[in-house]
């Protein structure tokens, strides 16, 4: 039986200057700092007595999320780009205003890309997709991983089994900081306990 918890990083600097995400390397913002913090302590308590293994994305945002989740848990650690944000090509960098003024086509399908050398959201699937059978077919029992929203929301679906095509009518998505819980029980039925769950970034 397998307990996974995934964490969306918290705040970070792009989610209060107008730009872009991505393939950036934003840091967080002093309140996303905080948040990290308090996800870290609250694990802590709650994890004492079980071990843990901890991946994350290799972007900023993620890995300072991550170093500090796993300072609490005593925990290093492993980056893998597999986990990153999806790749929006040429506006990286940009704003999101730029983003929705340049915008080369307006995605409807998983095939879709907003621009000629971005990512869709089957390339996003298929670059995670080797990861997630990695960490299936591991003898880690306890995972947590870190990484960035519309990662975690094709993560999800993988996780109920379904198809990359049901991301064209509805998905799982979370919010910057949420926390979700995970099981895969003896039978290898796979159960999300809970999702997004924000009460870890406030403050006791």
């Amino acid at each position: 039986m397998k307990t996974i918890i995934t964490i969306q990083h918290t705040q970070s600097i792009h989610h209060t200057n107008g730009m872009v995400g991505s393939w950036t390397n934003w840091d967080l913002s002093e309140k996303g700092r905080k948040q990290a913090e308090c996800i870290g302590r609250k694990l802590a308590e709650e994890l004492a007595d079980k071990n843990f293994v901890i991946y994350s994305s290799d972007l900023k945002r993620a890995k300072q999320t991550a170093e500090t989740v796993g300072r609490y848990l005593n925990l290093a650690p492993s980056y893998t780009t597999a986990l990153r944000e999806r790749n929006l090509g040429k506006c990286v960098g940009q704003s999101v205003q730029w983003l929705r003024d340049n915008m080369e086509c307006q995605e409807k399908t998983v095939d879709d890309r907003m621009f000629t050398d971005a990512e869709s959201r089957r390339d996003e699937w298929n670059r995670l997709l080797p990861f997630y059978q990695q960490i299936l077919a591991s003898n880690d029992e306890n995972i947590i991983i870190v990484s960035h929203g519309d990662l975690l929301s094709v993560f999800n679906a993988m996780w109920l089994g379904l198809a990359v095509e049901s991301m064209n009518h509805a998905e799982i998505f979370g919010m910057a900081g949420g926390v979700s819980f995970m099981t895969e029980t003896p039978e290898g039925k796979h159960i999300i306990k809970r999702i997004s769950d924000m009460s870890y970034i406030k403050e006791v």
